[in-house]
């Protein structure tokens, strides 16, 4: 195996509520797959082979777990109470629409989980996260408390780390975390340059709008997260994103666009002035880096967004080598897509482009969702002594990786429909299930039910 970069890849754990219940307008896949059978155990499964694949290409893999669902403490804020069996049975009975919300495993997808800084960015010389409050839906929305919480925890030393509360939860300060925001840098321990991207402005609104599906990230959202993070204006670049691939089914920018140090591949459909964008990124990659960004521009005419869409071409992940080359982990669709397949095998003849492998995943289960490689993945880049410091329990490895597949088949199911969701069986299997998770990351009690027990 090769030596581990200076990048942290967290993965999002699979909960064992996984299901498809279709929350999420602008997901194609999410909403094309609603009300199917679900696989929790395959899911987990799938996942935890993808963090090991990443984990043997060098990585420093780490474990995000899920968060507790069904989520009693949402129910219990909205006037229910008593046992949590007997508030899960109130709502089944009462206001069974809400219960897909409160049992949605959709926290797999850590790229919403929040948006990072590395230490050499900030004006304080610490490494700052913003969790993301997720506020377009509610089944993401209510992920913000714990994800604050967990990050807390894993990344407790104040010296190295400043976690952020999440924005205010107000629709123009919607915020949708990494997923619409790449890093770019020559060194990854020198000041890099920060992409954020927007699908509209809230306080400064204009005709550029979606006229399908909803614009998630704001503009005013993306600021504020380069202010709290004390990042100079000289290293950031604000892009919107094309109203006609949110159309398409692009509701994050991962969905149509990636980069990795100075590589950057995007889509001709990707933004609003494209060309304009190339031209503002390239001048500021020579002005900080001395050295142009390796654009690798897909057009329509090789993949048209509809394949972009249904394959996750974008949404595939890269892997940094130490010998500067970059392993491309892409998911099955790609390969079983003769155009997607055509592009990524040019890409490997392509001299001027850093990729020298391409790794096919399956992630059917995350895919019927809408979440590709990426999507399950929360990157930071951090210097040894600040990888020293964080909770080393999350970290992965061969021992981790037989623990974790040990637990998964102990606990998931096999098999889920949405009305299973309001089963007080299944609320008891994910409390024995994440008591022994946290337990095996050495976590300590983090969930609320494990909190009430104590007391």
């Amino acid at each position: 195996m090769t030596q581990p970069s200076p990048l942290l890849n967290f993965d999002g754990l699979i909960g064992p509520t996984h299901n498809f219940s279709g929350l999420s307008p602008g997901n194609i896949a999410s909403l094309e797959n609603k009300d199917t059978l679900s696989n929790p155990k395959a899911a987990a499964l799938e996942g935890l082979e993808k963090m090991n694949l990443l984990y043997q290409a060098g990585l420093n893999q780490a474990v995000l777990p899920p968060n507790e669902r069904p989520h009693i403490p949402t129910l219990r804020a909205l006037g229910f109470s008593g046992s949590d069996k007997s508030i899960l049975n109130e709502c089944a009975g009462k206001y069974p629409e809400l219960i897909p919300s409160i049992t949605s495993a959709a926290c797999m997808f850590t790229a919403n989980s929040g948006t990072f800084a590395p230490s050499a960015d900030t004006l304080d010389s610490k490494v700052h996260i913003t969790p993301a409050n997720l506020i377009s839906k509610l089944h993401r929305a209510i992920e913000a408390p714990f994800t604050y919480q967990i990050l807390k925890k894993i990344f407790s030393n104040e010296s190295y780390f400043t976690i952020h509360n999440p924005l205010p939860p107000y629709r123009q300060f919607s915020d949708e975390g990494s997923a619409n925001h790449i890093r770019f840098s020559k060194d990854p321990y020198l000041p890099g340059m920060h992409l954020f991207v927007y699908g509209q402005s809230a306080l400064t609104p204009n005709a550029l709008l979606p006229s399908k599906f909803p614009a998630r990230q704001t503009l005013e959202a993306s600021q504020s997260v380069a202010r709290f993070h004390k990042l100079l204006e000289e290293h950031i670049i604000y892009a919107q994103q094309n109203p006609r691939a949110i159309d398409a089914g692009v509701f994050h920018n991962d969905v149509i666009s990636l980069g990795s140090g100075l590589f950057f591949m995007y889509h001709e459909d990707s933004f609003v002035s494209t060309d304009n964008l190339l031209e503002q990124m390239q001048k500021k990659s020579r002005g900080l880096f001395n050295a142009p960004l390796v654009e690798c521009r897909v057009n329509a005419s090789q993949v048209s967004l509809e394949d972009a869409v249904a394959t996750y071409l974008f949404n595939s992940q890269i892997a940094p080598q130490p010998d500067g080359n970059m392993v491309f982990f892409a998911p099955k669709q790609c390969q079983d897509n003769p155009n997607t397949k055509l592009f990524l095998d040019s890409l490997l003849q392509d001299p001027k482009v850093p990729i020298n492998n391409v790794i096919y995943i399956n992630l059917t289960q995350s895919m019927r969702n809408g979440g590709g490689p990426a999507c399950l993945r929360f990157n930071l880049s951090l210097t040894p002594s600040e990888l020293l410091s964080i909770h080393q329990g999350v970290l992965f490895s061969d021992i981790r990786y037989k623990q974790l597949k040990e637990w998964i088949n102990k606990h998931y199911r096999d098999m889920l429909k949405t009305s299973d969701l309001a089963d007080p069986e299944l609320l008891r299997e994910t409390h024995a299930a994440l008591d022994e998770l946290t337990q095996i990351l050495k976590l300590g009690s983090i969930y609320s039910f494990q909190k009430t027990a104590e007391t």
